[in-house]
């Protein structure tokens, strides 16, 4: 672990006052579609907790996470989020360099956590001074989970629980704000949910008429050719051809998993209303990445579309303009650096996010111009505003969407004449982009 920058980090924090240096409550969930949010235009689900954070922060329309080495995303996902560090140049386990939440340890923050850690137990003490109820694994059954303590530097030998796990998440991070007793804090809540399998109480009162539920609009029964990782756990979820009713049975029990999340969401941020730390906490909602769930003939996240690197990012806090939605688009490693932009956290040597804070000011205000996007060996893709190109190298096919006129992605205009010099423009912009990006 680098702790080089600890000292110029804690001058950093000192030089701010007490009441300038703000709390973090940070919500992260769990293979979660940036659509899934009724306040951001999806007419079906029900999420009021959610909604009431996008009416009081700013809702990212373009936030990302960058892809994958490996087919659980949400390993190098966090790893980045956490580290700030792109996908080209994290380390998953997190043991390499110094982590974000680590250098909020340093400048004077209590830093904790509960819920999901899937970057190697021993990474854990590294990053957060205390934790309880974590799940460490990918996925599990969350009624029949088994969650360890961190104490004395480790993890102690897992123990079952007697609800759901994420419920044990939301009653630790309710805990940790009712006990907490002076000092800046970074509350760092990563849920299992929703990732399947879609598992909630019985006596959630939510439920979804697989019958009023539509299919995405770019729902396929399969892929129009192999991407490269089609045969993945996740795309043997359902059989192919997909039939309509088992997508739709499966997006219902998907959403219930969502608006079941959102519950709990809600219990956490009335702790905090409740609690004196309300007016200094910035509040941040996002997720390690999306899923197919039919779109495009997927079910997984295994793929550069939309639907599945893209994820739901809010934001909340004194000077955050309210009720706003901002097309700036980011990556999940520059949420990080960000915060600690605002709470007076230098970052960790080797964080290579980008500060988000003029867009925090002015939604209007851009962000990255362009977006790099690798998956394994098998895809790469660059994303513009408008446009977005993906490479399938091994299959030897380019897909090219125009974005602002088909966000779903469903026409695809590499083979049209008259999109042969943007089709050019947007390789050469990959290329460059890979290269930048230390890649062979």
């Amino acid at each position: 672990m680098v702790l080089g920058h600890a000292i110029p980090g804690m001058v950093a924090a000192k030089e701010r006052t007490a009441a300038d240096r703000p709390n973090i409550l940070f919500l992260f969930a769990d293979d979660q579609r940036g659509d899934t949010i009724a306040a951001l235009g999806n007419p079906i689900i029900r999420t009021p907790n959610l909604d009431r954070l996008c009416r009081a922060g700013i809702s990212f329309n373009r936030a990302y996470m960058q892809g994958g080495f490996n087919g659980a995303t949400c390993v190098p996902s966090r790893a980045m989020l956490l580290s700030g560090q792109s996908l080209f140049h994290v380390d998953e386990k997190l043991l390499r360099d110094e982590t974000w939440p680590a250098a909020f340890g340093c400048a004077g923050y209590t830093t904790f956590m509960t819920g999901k850690w899937h970057n190697g137990a021993r990474s854990l003490p590294e990053s957060f001074q205390i934790a309880r109820s974590i799940f460490s694994g990918g996925m599990t059954n969350p009624l029949k989970a088994s969650l360890s303590d961190l104490k004395n530097g480790e993890l102690t030998p897992p123990h079952p629980v007697s609800q759901h796990a994420c419920a044990v998440f939301a009653d630790e991070a309710i805990r940790f704000l009712r006990e907490h007793k002076g000092g800046p804090f970074l509350c760092y809540v990563p849920f299992d949910a929703p990732h399947d399998p879609h598992i909630v109480p019985d006596d959630f009162p939510v439920r979804y008429d697989t019958d009023q539920i539509p299919l995405p609009p770019n729902f396929l029964p399969r892929h129009p050719f192999d991407n490269g990782e089609m045969k993945i756990r996740d795309e043997v979820l359902l059989p192919h051809p997909r039939s309509p009713a088992a997508v739709r049975q499966m997006i219902a029990d998907y959403y219930r998993y969502i608006s079941y999340l959102d519950m709990l969401v809600g219990r956490v941020l009335d702790a905090l209303e409740a609690s004196p730390y309300a007016k200094n906490t910035i509040v941040v909602f996002s997720a390690d990445s999306g899923v197919a769930r039919g779109s495009h003939g997927l079910i997984g996240k295994q793929n550069l579309y939309e639907h599945s690197i893209g994820v739901p990012l809010i934001i909340d806090g004194a000077g955050i303009p309210a009720g706003k939605r901002t097309d700036a688009m980011c990556y999940l490693h520059d949420v990080f650096p960000t915060l600690g932009a605002r709470c007076g956290v230098s970052p960790p040597p080797k964080s290579e996010g980008m500060d988000l804070t003029a867009t925090l000011r002015d939604p209007r205000h851009a962000a990255r111009p362009d977006l790099l996007f690798a998956y394994q060996n098998v895809q790469r893709a660059i994303e513009t505003p408008e446009w977005k190109l993906i490479r399938y190298p091994k299959a030897d096919r380019i897909q090219l969407f125009n974005l602002k006129n088909d966000p779903y992605e469903i026409h695809d205009l590499a083979d049209r004449p008259e999109y042969a010099a943007k089709l050019s423009e947007l390789s050469e912009l990959l290329k460059k982009r890979m290269i930048a990006a230390e890649e062979p």
